[in-house]
């Protein structure tokens, strides 16, 4: 499997094994599976492991990881994880990064991580409504601190955020020092960010802004919802009400899977090569729930980058 260069941590593989998919985020699974998809992820040549307390029942990623590596040990394999600060509140932040690192490297059966990243969206500086957000002193103050911390102690060797929310809160932590070491960007051929966004019509996404913007200040890219949460794909995998994001983005994107059909793929494997021919990115993240769905992805990636013909048709269907 190719791989890029992802700075602080040197390189990565193209494909990243998500941990949404393998929680039964995407879908129902179990235990078994998971831990056996992750087995064949570190077979087809991945190198970095993406998961979250919150991805599944009681930390189910997580867990799932780490009975995977205590059974078949992958030292050199890169971990990535996430705390949550879910509120505006600036009190313990810090002794709540500690604790959700605490109880992540325990889950997983590391003594270090390799990223650690920020899973809540940042308000503003200017202090404009982010529901849900945490505000930009709170980030600036402590959580960028105790990452920086962290890091030289070696408890993580790298932080970053997910790139997701109000976008001048994202553009603001790019743009700011110390920058984080990477960010997770939603990267997919229609754009579409679905229930990850929750600004409402009043403000737009800025996926692309964000992807520049790291790119230039040398924040590593790593691509997510490559399908969309299932609305690049065939079929969505669970149940939705017909006017959840996923189920209004998927209708969107019936022209998509036409042109995937003419172009001799699946929706989601051309999905997912897009994702890898779009330039700066350094690894995409796999929603995958089983082995089947893995071999899929993989299979895709090493088919190689689009070519500029089939990055303009998609280009056209936006």
């Amino acid at each position: 499997m190719e791989t890029r260069d992802f700075g602080r941590l040197g390189r990565v593989s193209a494909l990243t094994l998500g941990g949404g998919g393998i929680a039964g985020v995407w879908g129902g699974t179990d235990r078994d599976e998971a831990v056996a998809t992750v087995h064949a992820a570190l077979d087809a040549g991945i190198t970095m492991l993406d998961v979250a307390p919150s991805y599944g029942v009681d930390a189910e990623a997580e867990r799932a990881v780490g009975v995977a590596l205590r059974s078949r040990p992958a030292p050199d394999v890169l971990v990535t994880t996430k705390v949550q600060l879910p509120d505006d509140e600036e009190r313990d932040l810090v002794r709540r990064i500690r604790e959700s690192l605490r109880d992540s490297l325990e889950r997983l059966g590391r003594e270090h991580l390799d990223l650690f990243l920020l899973h809540t969206y940042l308000r503003p500086a200017d202090g404009s409504p982010a529901p849900g957000a945490l505000s930009w002193a709170g980030y600036r103050d402590e959580v960028v601190p105790e990452f920086e911390r962290l890091r030289e102690q070696g408890t993580i060797r790298a932080w970053g955020i997910t790139g997701i929310g109000h976008p001048r809160g994202v553009v603001e932590a790019l743009a700011g020092t110390p920058r984080p070491d990477a960010a997770q960007v939603v990267v997919n051929a229609l754009d579409l960010t679905g229930d990850m966004w929750a600004f409402g019509p009043d403000l737009e996404p800025a996926n692309g802004e964000i992807h520049r913007l790291a790119d230039e200040n040398g924040v590593s890219v790593v691509g997510i919802r490559a399908v969309a949460a299932g609305s690049l794909t065939n079929a969505l995998d669970r149940a939705v009400e017909p006017d959840h994001p996923a189920a209004v983005d998927f209708a969107r994107a019936e022209p998509f899977r036409k042109l995937a059909a003419v172009m001799g793929e699946t929706p989601a494997a051309l999905a997912h090569r897009y994702a890898l021919s779009v330039p700066g990115v350094a690894t995409v993240v796999l929603g995958v729930k089983n082995r089947a769905e893995l071999a899929e992805c993989v299979e895709a990636e090493a088919r190689g980058p689009l070519s500029a013909d089939e990055l303009k048709a998609i280009a056209e269907l936006r």
